[in-house]
């Protein structure tokens, strides 16, 4: 009975394809001839590229920056003036200290105490705990510190300004009061 029903679909499946065959075929074919002829691709025609004008450099006899007599002049006038170079140039070749890898804004100011009559300040970074006093170095800039409170670190920056002389800035970092969670 199984047996019957299996042949029963198989012959079935095959009228069914059988079906398809013949002249519905060749009918498709012919339409998509004639689809294809009547369809005319509409490409529009690419527009001309513009032709390039070379223009000829006529600022020669401007100012050039990169003039040596202009730069020879500039030096000359920069050594006759006294400038704050001087001053940094110690520390330039001085070694830096481990809290000026770091800059002033990811350091936080905890605490102050006093040790042998000189005041120290507990500074975090990375939540390591440093104990600075006055002298030490510390920031991105040069930072030297000048003061110590109970309340707030003060130091002296050397920065370059916009016309690239070194200046000097104040700064400070004051005790950080942590909440309680």
């Amino acid at each position: 009975m199984m047996r019957l029903r299996h042949t029963a679909l198989a012959a079935l499946a095959l009228l069914s394809l059988a079906g398809c065959s013949g002249s519905d075929r060749e009918e498709l074919q012919q339409w998509m001839k004639d689809q294809r002829a009547q369809v005319r691709p509409n490409v529009p025609p690419i527009a001309e590229p513009k032709k390039f004008v070379p223009q000829a450099y006529t600022e020669g006899a401007a100012f050039e920056p990169f003039n040596s007599q202009k730069l020879t002049q500039a030096l000359r006038r920069d050594s006759a003036q006294p400038s704050m170079s001087g001053l940094i140039a110690p520390e330039l070749t001085r070694r830096k200290e481990a809290l000026e890898a770091y800059p002033l804004d990811v350091m936080a100011m905890v605490g102050s105490l006093s040790r042998n009559g000189q005041p120290v300040a507990l500074v975090t970074v990375d939540k390591l705990l440093y104990q600075v006093k006055v002298g030490n170095y510390l920031g991105q800039n040069y930072g030297k510190i000048t003061r110590i409170t109970e309340t707030e670190l003060g130091l002296r920056e050397i920065v370059q300004d916009a016309a690239g002389e070194w200046i000097e800035r104040p700064a400070t970092l004051v005790l950080q009061e942590r909440s309680k969670k």
